[in-house]
């Protein structure tokens, strides 16, 4: 049973939730799900403002009922799951995290204060990556092997955050998205699990496809919004098939159907186009994250890792 939540007015207020949502199960027209491969299924714990308006946005109480909202979920389909903390939350709902570790969920550094790497010198992203780990240390008793960079932010201009990580200690990093994108990606980087050259430091890249020769995402976020649910699990059949798991991942905002005109109204200041563009096509989520975790077979992280290692 997970602990009770006392921090916080808003940790203190009780979270009234559905039952999960109906799934429709009469299209057949997919592959094969292969149960021997186990996929992996990540949640980048962090809050829309600070997310994606920037670092200098403070941590809202609406990230605490949208994880609650995961977790109800993940262990509905009694799915373990590795969450890449950012520790400003962590500062602020320090029993919210202990929450997902009762659960039995990974728990890895997601940084601590959101800035991508892109903007920020590599001594600033040590002590940022530092920081994370010793909170979360200190907050679970157990120190965290895992790290993603906010936004993918681990780009050809910002490949000397390997050596860091993993004099940091890091067993495995995830987060160079082996695809073609203006903000963030490296293509032409191997589509599957593998060492950094010259480290032992691995990379667990988000899921991917090809198509006519390129990569192009599947994995979560804003692709898991927009592209047609089956075309995402017809994907991951693909990469099972080849013996490969796909890392998947998702943000807690994403499941907050009302979020983006709620933060409008407690006075952030965002375009229209911003506004219209996040939250499209949210109420469709919770069920086909429903879908997802009962067609597929899912593991931590970390487990995913020693797997790839004992091969």
């Amino acid at each position: 049973m997970a602990r009770a939540i006392e921090t916080g007015p808003a940790l203190r207020q009780a979270t009234v939730v559905s039952e999960p949502t109906q799934v429709d199960r009469t299209n057949r027209h997919e592959l094969p799900v292969d149960t021997s491969v186990r996929n992996v299924f990540t949640v980048d714990l962090e809050d829309w403002p600070i997310a994606v308006l920037g670092p200098h946005h403070e941590i809202s109480g609406r990230v605490v009922d949208n994880t609650k909202q995961i977790l109800r979920i993940l262990r509905w389909h009694s799915v373990r799951a590795t969450f890449f903390v950012l520790t400003k939350v962590a500062d602020r709902y320090p029993d919210l995290i202990r929450m997902v570790q009762d659960d039995g969920h990974e728990i890895a550094s997601h940084g601590h204060g959101h800035e991508l790497l892109t903007n920020i010198t590599p001594d600033r992203f040590e002590d940022d990556v530092q920081r994370s780990i010793d909170i979360l240390t200190m907050l679970t008793g157990t120190r965290p092997i895992g790290y993603r960079a906010p936004a993918f932010s681990i780009v050809k201009e910002t490949r000397w955050a390997g050596e860091i990580l993993q004099r940091l200690g890091l067993r495995y990093d995830s987060s160079v998205f082996p695809i073609r994108h203006p903000r963030y990606g490296i293509a032409g980087a191997p589509r599957e699990f593998h060492r950094w050259a010259g480290m032992q430091l691995i990379e667990a890249p988000p899921a991917t496809v090809r198509v006519v020769g390129r990569s192009l995402p599947i994995a979560g976020g804003g692709y898991f919004r927009l592209l047609p649910g089956q075309l995402v699990r017809t994907a991951i059949s693909l990469s099972n098939r080849r013996g490969q798991p796909a890392v998947l991942y998702m943000h807690p905002y994403e499941l907050d159907i009302d979020g983006i005109q709620e933060h409008r109204w407690d006075g952030l200041r965002f375009s229209p186009w911003r506004g219209m563009t996040q939250g499209m096509f949210r109420k469709r989520i919770e069920a086909r994250l429903h879908r997802l975790l009962e067609s597929f077979q899912f593991e931590t992280l970390a487990e995913a890792v020693t797997r790839w290692e004992s091969r």
